[in-house]
Protein backbone atom coordinates (compact mmCIF):
# COMPACT_ATOMS: atom_id res chain seq x y z
CA UNK A 1 0.00 0.00 0.00
CA UNK A 2 1.16 3.54 -0.57
CA UNK A 3 0.27 6.87 1.26
CA UNK A 4 -2.13 8.00 -1.37
CA UNK A 5 -4.44 4.67 -1.29
CA UNK A 6 -7.75 6.30 0.46
CA UNK A 7 -8.46 4.77 3.59
CA UNK A 8 -11.95 2.93 2.90
CA UNK A 9 -9.90 1.00 0.23
CA UNK A 10 -7.10 0.46 3.33
CA UNK A 11 -9.71 -0.71 5.81
CA UNK A 12 -11.51 -3.17 2.88
CA UNK A 13 -8.08 -4.64 2.37
CA UNK A 14 -6.76 -5.08 5.61
CA UNK A 15 -10.07 -6.83 6.66
CA UNK A 16 -10.05 -9.03 3.63
CA UNK A 17 -6.37 -9.82 4.72
CA UNK A 18 -7.77 -10.09 8.52
CA UNK A 19 -10.69 -12.90 7.65
CA UNK A 20 -8.42 -14.76 5.70
CA UNK A 21 -6.23 -15.42 9.23
CA UNK A 22 -3.23 -12.94 8.87
CA UNK A 23 -1.98 -11.42 12.09
CA UNK A 24 -1.45 -7.72 12.57
CA UNK A 25 1.99 -7.65 11.77
CA UNK A 26 1.37 -9.54 8.74
CA UNK A 27 -1.31 -7.16 7.53
CA UNK A 28 1.07 -4.51 8.34
CA UNK A 29 3.77 -5.52 6.41
CA UNK A 30 1.58 -6.33 3.43
CA UNK A 31 -0.19 -3.34 3.09
CA UNK A 32 3.09 -1.12 4.14
CA UNK A 33 1.26 0.97 6.66
CA UNK A 34 3.38 2.88 8.97
CA UNK A 35 1.27 3.64 11.99
CA UNK A 36 0.18 1.19 14.08
CA UNK A 37 -3.32 3.76 14.98
CA UNK A 38 -3.98 3.49 11.10
CA UNK A 39 -3.91 -0.20 11.67
CA UNK A 40 -6.11 -0.39 14.75
CA UNK A 41 -8.33 1.89 12.87
CA UNK A 42 -8.63 -0.62 9.65
CA UNK A 43 -9.26 -3.14 11.38
CA UNK A 44 -11.43 -2.25 14.36
CA UNK A 45 -14.34 -4.17 14.71
CA UNK A 46 -12.72 -7.20 12.96
CA UNK A 47 -12.24 -10.01 15.40
CA UNK A 48 -8.93 -11.80 15.40
CA UNK A 49 -8.65 -15.07 13.71
CA UNK A 50 -8.46 -17.92 16.03
CA UNK A 51 -5.09 -19.00 15.71
CA UNK A 52 -3.68 -15.78 17.24
CA UNK A 53 -5.52 -16.18 20.57
CA UNK A 54 -3.45 -16.78 23.21
CA UNK A 55 -4.36 -20.71 24.84
CA UNK A 56 -5.51 -19.70 28.09
CA UNK A 57 -5.12 -22.89 30.75
CA UNK A 58 -7.28 -21.36 33.51
CA UNK A 59 -10.32 -20.21 31.54
CA UNK A 60 -12.09 -23.06 33.06
CA UNK A 61 -11.54 -21.79 36.64
CA UNK A 62 -12.25 -18.33 35.50
CA UNK A 63 -15.36 -19.29 34.47
CA UNK A 64 -15.95 -21.50 37.73
CA UNK A 65 -14.85 -18.21 40.00
CA UNK A 66 -17.41 -15.92 38.33
CA UNK A 67 -20.24 -18.56 39.09
CA UNK A 68 -19.27 -18.69 42.50
CA UNK A 69 -19.15 -15.10 42.52
CA UNK A 70 -22.20 -14.92 41.10
CA UNK A 71 -24.18 -17.18 43.76
CA UNK A 72 -22.76 -14.64 46.46
CA UNK A 73 -19.79 -16.28 47.27
CA UNK A 74 -16.55 -14.62 49.14
CA UNK A 75 -13.12 -14.29 47.45
CA UNK A 76 -11.86 -16.41 50.16
CA UNK A 77 -14.24 -19.14 49.38
CA UNK A 78 -13.86 -19.13 46.27
CA UNK A 79 -9.99 -19.20 46.73
CA UNK A 80 -10.23 -22.12 49.00
CA UNK A 81 -12.97 -23.72 46.84
CA UNK A 82 -10.40 -23.65 43.18
CA UNK A 83 -7.52 -23.53 44.82
CA UNK A 84 -6.29 -20.35 43.75
CA UNK A 85 -4.47 -17.15 44.76
CA UNK A 86 -6.92 -14.56 46.69
CA UNK A 87 -5.43 -12.36 43.99
CA UNK A 88 -6.25 -14.09 41.12
CA UNK A 89 -10.04 -14.00 42.05
CA UNK A 90 -9.89 -10.33 42.71
CA UNK A 91 -8.50 -10.54 38.90
CA UNK A 92 -11.19 -12.27 37.48
CA UNK A 93 -14.46 -11.27 39.44
CA UNK A 94 -13.41 -7.71 40.42
CA UNK A 95 -16.20 -6.20 38.21
CA UNK A 96 -18.84 -8.27 39.69
CA UNK A 97 -21.25 -7.04 41.78
CA UNK A 98 -22.09 -9.53 44.89
CA UNK A 99 -24.87 -10.70 45.57
CA UNK A 100 -26.64 -9.84 48.78
CA UNK A 101 -24.49 -6.77 49.18
CA UNK A 102 -25.82 -3.74 51.62
CA UNK A 103 -26.59 -0.59 50.50
CA UNK A 104 -24.33 2.19 52.01
CA UNK A 105 -27.72 3.32 53.92
CA UNK A 106 -28.51 -0.35 54.78
CA UNK A 107 -24.83 -0.45 56.36
CA UNK A 108 -25.68 2.85 58.09
CA UNK A 109 -29.05 1.69 59.35
CA UNK A 110 -27.68 -1.98 60.47
CA UNK A 111 -24.30 -0.37 62.54
CA UNK A 112 -26.96 2.16 64.37
CA UNK A 113 -29.09 -0.89 65.32
CA UNK A 114 -26.57 -2.68 67.03
CA UNK A 115 -24.97 0.69 68.32
CA UNK A 116 -28.88 0.85 69.79
CA UNK A 117 -29.07 -2.89 71.01
CA UNK A 118 -25.38 -2.29 73.08
CA UNK A 119 -26.67 0.95 74.74
CA UNK A 120 -30.22 -1.08 75.41
CA UNK A 121 -28.43 -3.65 77.47
CA UNK A 122 -25.88 -1.56 79.24
CA UNK A 123 -28.45 1.25 80.17
CA UNK A 124 -29.70 -0.74 82.66
CA UNK A 125 -26.59 -1.98 83.98
CA UNK A 126 -25.35 2.15 83.98
CA UNK A 127 -28.47 3.06 85.70
CA UNK A 128 -28.39 0.44 88.34
CA UNK A 129 -24.60 1.59 89.24
CA UNK A 130 -25.92 4.99 89.56
CA UNK A 131 -28.37 4.84 91.48
CA UNK A 132 -25.94 3.09 93.88
CA UNK A 133 -23.38 5.60 93.72
CA UNK A 134 -26.35 8.49 94.43
CA UNK A 135 -27.51 5.90 97.18
CA UNK A 136 -24.16 5.43 99.10
CA UNK A 137 -23.63 9.33 98.97
CA UNK A 138 -27.20 9.75 100.51
CA UNK A 139 -26.10 7.48 103.23
CA UNK A 140 -22.91 9.61 103.96
CA UNK A 141 -25.07 12.88 104.59
CA UNK A 142 -27.90 11.55 106.34
CA UNK A 143 -30.52 14.05 107.74
CA UNK A 144 -28.84 17.80 108.09
CA UNK A 145 -28.61 19.65 111.51
CA UNK A 146 -30.52 22.83 111.88
CA UNK A 147 -26.58 23.90 111.78
CA UNK A 148 -25.89 22.21 108.77
CA UNK A 149 -28.84 23.39 106.69
CA UNK A 150 -27.84 27.06 107.70
CA UNK A 151 -24.18 26.41 106.50
CA UNK A 152 -25.33 24.60 103.19
CA UNK A 153 -28.33 26.95 102.77
CA UNK A 154 -26.05 30.18 103.28
CA UNK A 155 -23.61 28.98 100.31
CA UNK A 156 -26.57 28.26 98.01
CA UNK A 157 -27.67 31.29 98.51
CA UNK A 158 -24.77 33.16 97.70
CA UNK A 159 -24.43 31.03 94.43
CA UNK A 160 -27.96 31.60 93.05
CA UNK A 161 -29.48 34.63 95.55
CA UNK A 162 -29.43 37.88 94.89
CA UNK A 163 -26.34 39.65 96.33
CA UNK A 164 -25.43 43.64 96.93
CA UNK A 165 -23.15 45.36 95.16
CA UNK A 166 -20.99 48.21 96.24
CA UNK A 167 -22.49 50.25 93.37
CA UNK A 168 -26.07 49.33 94.10
CA UNK A 169 -26.79 48.15 97.91
CA UNK A 170 -29.98 45.75 98.73
CA UNK A 171 -29.60 44.23 102.09
CA UNK A 172 -32.92 41.80 101.11
CA UNK A 173 -33.23 38.36 100.00
CA UNK A 174 -34.56 37.20 96.78
CA UNK A 175 -34.14 33.63 95.21
CA UNK A 176 -34.35 32.83 91.96
CA UNK A 177 -34.27 29.18 90.02
CA UNK A 178 -36.23 27.05 87.95
CA UNK A 179 -35.17 23.74 90.17
CA UNK A 180 -37.99 22.64 92.21
CA UNK A 181 -35.65 20.65 94.69
CA UNK A 182 -33.43 23.41 95.10
CA UNK A 183 -37.23 25.93 95.87
CA UNK A 184 -38.38 23.28 97.93
CA UNK A 185 -34.56 23.57 100.07
CA UNK A 186 -34.52 26.79 100.21
CA UNK A 187 -37.80 27.32 101.99
CA UNK A 188 -36.14 24.97 104.60
CA UNK A 189 -33.31 26.74 104.76
CA UNK A 190 -35.56 29.75 105.15
CA UNK A 191 -37.21 28.08 108.16
CA UNK A 192 -34.29 27.13 110.06
CA UNK A 193 -33.20 30.65 109.78
CA UNK A 194 -36.74 31.49 111.63
CA UNK A 195 -38.33 32.97 108.66
CA UNK A 196 -41.78 32.77 109.19
CA UNK A 197 -43.91 31.58 105.53
CA UNK A 198 -46.01 34.65 105.24
CA UNK A 199 -43.20 36.50 104.92
CA UNK A 200 -42.76 35.08 101.78
CA UNK A 201 -43.76 36.94 97.95
CA UNK A 202 -43.61 34.55 94.82
CA UNK A 203 -43.81 35.02 91.49
CA UNK A 204 -42.89 33.40 88.37
CA UNK A 205 -41.38 33.92 85.14
CA UNK A 206 -41.85 31.90 82.08
CA UNK A 207 -42.07 32.49 78.29
CA UNK A 208 -46.09 33.69 77.01
CA UNK A 209 -45.65 30.60 74.64
CA UNK A 210 -45.65 28.11 77.95
CA UNK A 211 -48.79 27.42 79.55
CA UNK A 212 -48.99 29.78 82.37
CA UNK A 213 -51.40 28.91 84.55
CA UNK A 214 -50.34 25.53 84.59
CA UNK A 215 -47.09 26.68 85.44
CA UNK A 216 -48.69 28.83 88.05
CA UNK A 217 -50.13 25.66 89.73
CA UNK A 218 -47.07 23.88 89.81
CA UNK A 219 -45.14 26.35 91.96
CA UNK A 220 -47.66 27.02 94.48
CA UNK A 221 -47.48 23.01 95.12
CA UNK A 222 -44.16 22.50 95.20
CA UNK A 223 -43.73 25.53 97.44
CA UNK A 224 -47.07 24.74 99.63
CA UNK A 225 -47.56 28.69 99.61
CA UNK A 226 -50.88 30.36 99.46
CA UNK A 227 -51.82 31.90 96.30
CA UNK A 228 -52.58 34.98 97.32
CA UNK A 229 -49.03 35.46 97.82
CA UNK A 230 -47.97 34.84 94.29
CA UNK A 231 -47.97 37.71 91.91
CA UNK A 232 -48.46 38.21 88.43
CA UNK A 233 -46.63 36.27 86.23
CA UNK A 234 -43.92 37.73 84.51
CA UNK A 235 -43.86 36.85 80.62
CA UNK A 236 -40.92 36.46 78.64
CA UNK A 237 -41.64 37.74 74.28
CA UNK A 238 -41.24 34.84 72.36
CA UNK A 239 -38.49 35.02 69.79
CA UNK A 240 -39.11 32.25 67.23
CA UNK A 241 -35.90 32.22 65.77
CA UNK A 242 -34.33 31.08 69.19
CA UNK A 243 -34.37 27.14 69.66
CA UNK A 244 -35.26 26.73 73.15
CA UNK A 245 -35.07 23.12 74.62
CA UNK A 246 -37.29 24.44 77.62
CA UNK A 247 -40.12 23.42 76.44
CA UNK A 248 -43.12 21.23 76.98
CA UNK A 249 -45.32 20.31 79.88
CA UNK A 250 -42.42 19.77 81.98
CA UNK A 251 -41.36 23.32 81.65
CA UNK A 252 -42.17 25.55 84.39
CA UNK A 253 -40.27 28.53 84.47
CA UNK A 254 -38.67 30.04 87.26
CA UNK A 255 -40.05 30.99 90.39
CA UNK A 256 -38.68 34.32 92.26
CA UNK A 257 -38.71 34.05 95.95
CA UNK A 258 -38.61 37.60 98.23
CA UNK A 259 -38.29 37.79 101.97
CA UNK A 260 -40.31 40.69 103.33
CA UNK A 261 -38.25 42.63 106.02
CA UNK A 262 -35.48 40.36 105.42
CA UNK A 263 -32.37 43.46 105.59
CA UNK A 264 -31.37 41.50 109.13
CA UNK A 265 -31.26 38.19 107.27
CA UNK A 266 -29.87 39.14 104.32
CA UNK A 267 -26.61 39.84 107.15
CA UNK A 268 -26.92 36.92 108.46
CA UNK A 269 -26.45 35.30 105.06
CA UNK A 270 -23.51 37.31 104.04
CA UNK A 271 -22.06 36.16 107.55
CA UNK A 272 -22.64 32.42 107.22
CA UNK A 273 -21.68 31.89 103.62
CA UNK A 274 -18.28 34.16 104.73
CA UNK A 275 -17.66 32.15 107.43
CA UNK A 276 -18.27 28.63 105.55
CA UNK A 277 -16.20 30.10 102.49
CA UNK A 278 -12.88 31.00 104.79
CA UNK A 279 -10.40 28.21 104.36
CA UNK A 280 -9.32 27.39 108.03
CA UNK A 281 -5.97 29.06 109.55
CA UNK A 282 -2.47 27.49 109.01
CA UNK A 283 -1.40 25.21 111.57
CA UNK A 284 1.35 26.61 113.29
CA UNK A 285 4.11 24.88 115.07
CA UNK A 286 3.75 24.24 118.81
CA UNK A 287 3.50 27.06 121.18
CA UNK A 288 6.27 27.35 123.78
CA UNK A 289 5.88 26.96 126.85
CA UNK A 290 5.61 29.85 129.19
CA UNK A 291 9.03 30.47 131.19
CA UNK A 292 7.92 30.68 134.61
CA UNK A 293 7.82 33.89 137.12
Amino acid sequence: MTDKMPFPQLREQAIALRRAGNSLREIKATLAIGSNVTLSQAVRGEPPPAWTRRNRAKDDLHARARALRAEGATYNEIAAALSVSKSSVSLWVRDMPREGRLSYLEIRERNAAGVSSYWAAQRSVREARRHAGLTRAAAQIGVLSDRELLISGAIAYWCEGAKSKPHRRCDRVTFINSDAGLVQFFLRFLAAAGVAPDRLICRVYIHESADVDAAQRFWQGVTGLDAAQFRSPTLKHHNPKTVRKNTGPEYHGCLKIDVRRSSDLYRQVEGWAAASLTPPAKATGPSEPAMPT
